[in-house]
């Protein structure tokens, strides 16, 4: 997965209302974390961000840091993000400094790449699991996991058993996690026909 830059800044004022002021000039308050050190508060600003994360791939692109003193040159990952419930704005951003040759759990989107024979009978996809959680090296992760599912009939689902991945990507989640289901017609479509008849 390609690596990006995330620009950050330390900070000393932390609370509420040091938060708030910094979200007006368009910062982001964050933490730094990982193995062997401790936290750091840090500011980063809201578009380089969503640049940072923008696209396939999304908070599990590896960015490596830029200023903050003792953190020049650390790679990330970003390990959770808070967003506001109506604006959609990130409010705060969990770094978590990662070395690349130790594994790390991610989740990671499936992606359904084919159309189901149960599909093209008139069945309805109900996509049950839209991620996946790995456990792999840093520089492994993939943009998201594509999913065949061009055998399912009607009343068929693929589990996470199923899923074929290459040895250096394990599987985290209950291998007999259903991902999708390939659902009969809606029952709508059942009592038009038979209403029709």
């Amino acid at each position: 997965m390609e690596q990006r830059i995330l620009t950050i800044e330390t900070r000393d004022k932390l609370g509420k209302n040091a938060c708030r002021k910094l979200r007006e000039q368009a910062k982001i308050p964050a933490v730094v974390f990982g193995k062997g050190m401790k936290s750091v508060a840090v500011t980063v600003d809201r578009k380089e961000l969503e640049l940072a994360i923008a696209g396939e791939g999304g908070t599990n692109h590896l960015l490596t840091l830029k200023g903050g003193g003792g953190l020049d040159g650390e790679i990330v990952i970003v390990s959770d993000l808070s967003r506001h419930c109506l604006k959609d704005r990130t409010l705060h951003v969990d770094l978590h400094k990662i070395n690349l040759q130790e594994k790390v759990k991610v989740k990671v989107p499936v992606s359904i790449t084919t159309v189901a024979k149960g599909i093209k009978e008139g069945g309805v996809q109900d996509l049950v699991m839209h991620e996946i959680e790995l456990e792999c090296l840093p520089g492994q992760i993939p943009e998201h996991i594509e999913v065949d599912v061009t055998e399912l009939g009607l009343g068929e689902s693929l589990h996470v058993s199923d899923l074929k991945l290459p040895a250096s990507l394990k599987v985290v989640d209950d291998p007999s996690a259903t991902i999708v289901n390939i659902l009969g017609r809606a029952k709508e479509e059942e009592e038009t026909v038979a209403v029709a008849e």
